[in-house]
This record gives structure tokens, C-alpha cells and sequence, in this order.
């Protein structure tokens, strides 16, 4: 007797063929995905560990003090390259954004000039949300760079909102390892870590 999906028994000289066949392959396949998976986890770590241990040696070496940020380091003569990017990524607090806003709001109606106009649709365009309601971080911080150029009370007041509703929920590593070839171009091993849940998180 074989149990199908709603818990019934079902006597095995009634399944078809192909029901009996893609049985044995999808168990097949799920142990060989499991298996590569755990392989892939069990590399990351590896690679994480190897990655540390470099980056605390150079930095020894240098006398510096470690820093949050990417790492690339190779071998000896530099036909393999490793990379460790990090991206943090950025929300803002609804309310802070929101006071920013108005700042910005304010200021157009108060202080756009010949010489400051340029900043009026980039403002328009950096409060225009995309898909799902969200705003366009980049945009939004870009208006950050204008501030001395604009000097402006309201100005300055939005920016400092701005930076006050920067918010960084999560961030994720990604590893990239690539080999030189003969012509001294770097090839990526596409190995897709980056999807790969780290153990030490769970």
C-alpha cells in the first residue's frame, strides 16, 4: 500500500508506471540535491573561515586595524583571485522619511531659484516610489551631496532626516572565486554561495 497526498491508501498494483517511476526519481534527486547542498554549506564555511584567517594575517602584517567592508585576495602569483563583497542592505523608517519629506516639500515652495532649481526634479523623482510602494535609495540618498551646494536651512533639515531614518536590517556576504587563464583574464566559478544559508546564523 502506498499513501498519496490526502493520507488514503492506495494497493500498489493500481499505480501507473509513471507514478511508480517518477517515485524512485524524485527521491533520486531530492537525496542529490541534499547532498550538494550540505557539500556547498559545508564549502562556504571553508571559505569563510579561509577568508577571515587572510584578511587578520594582512592586516597584522600592515598594523592596521580591521575594518567592515569587501576583501579580494589571491595567491602568489595572483592566478587565483578570491572576493568577499558585502552588501548591507538600506531601508528607511517610514516616519523619518516621511518628516524628510516634507522638509523637501517645504523647501520647494519657499526657496527654488535659478540657481537651485536643477535639485527641484531630482527631489520629484527621488520620492517617486517603485514597485510594492518603495522608494528609490539611491535617489533618496543622492540628495544627500547637495547640501553644502544648496546651504539651505530646510535643505540641511531634510538631509539630517534623512540620515537619521537610514536603517540597515540585514546584510549579505557574497564570494566570488576566479582563475586566470592564459591571456590573463579572470574567469568566475559560478558556484551561486550567496543563496547558501550560513550555519552560524541558524
Amino acid at each position: 500500500m502506498w499513501t498519496d497526498e490526502s493520507g488514503t491508501q492506495i494497493p500498489v498494483n493500481r499505480l501507473t508506471k509513471a507514478e511508480k517511476l517518477m517515485e524512485r526519481h524524485s527521491y533520486k534527486l531530492l537525496r542529490g540535491a541534499q547532498k550538494l547542498n550540505a557539500d556547498l554549506a559545508a564549502f562556504k564555511q571553508l571559505l569563510i573561515d579561509l577568508s577571515n584567517e587572510a584578511y587578520k594575517v594582512f592586516m597584522d602584517e600592515k598594523e592596521a586595524k580591521p575594518t567592515k567592508g569587501n576583501f579580494t585576495w589571491y595567491n602568489f602569483n595572483r592566478s587565483i583571485k578570491i572576493e568577499v563583497s558585502i552588501n548591507e542592505k538600506i531601508e528607511f523608517d517610514d516616519l523619518t522619511i516621511e518628516a524628510a519629506k516634507a522638509r523637501f516639500d517645504e523647501f520647494l515652495k519657499l526657496n527654488i531659484t535659478s540657481k537651485n532649481e536643477f535639485v527641484k526634479d531630482m527631489i520629484l523623482d527621488a520620492f517617486q516610489t517603485k514597485q510594492k510602494g518603495k522608494l528609490d535609495v539611491k535617489r533618496v540618498l543622492q540628495l544627500t551631496r547637495y547640501e553644502d551646494r544648496i546651504n539651505d536651512r530646510l535643505f540641511s533639515e531634510a538631509v539630517q532626516l534623512i540620515n537619521e531614518g537610514i536603517r540597515r536590517p540585514s546584510s549579505k556576504t557574497y564570494f566570488r572565486i576566479w582563475l586566470k587563464d592564459e591571456s590573463g583574464k579572470y574567469h568566475n566559478i559560478d558556484l551561486n554561495l550567496s543563496s547558501i544559508e550560513d550555519e552560524r546564523s541558524n
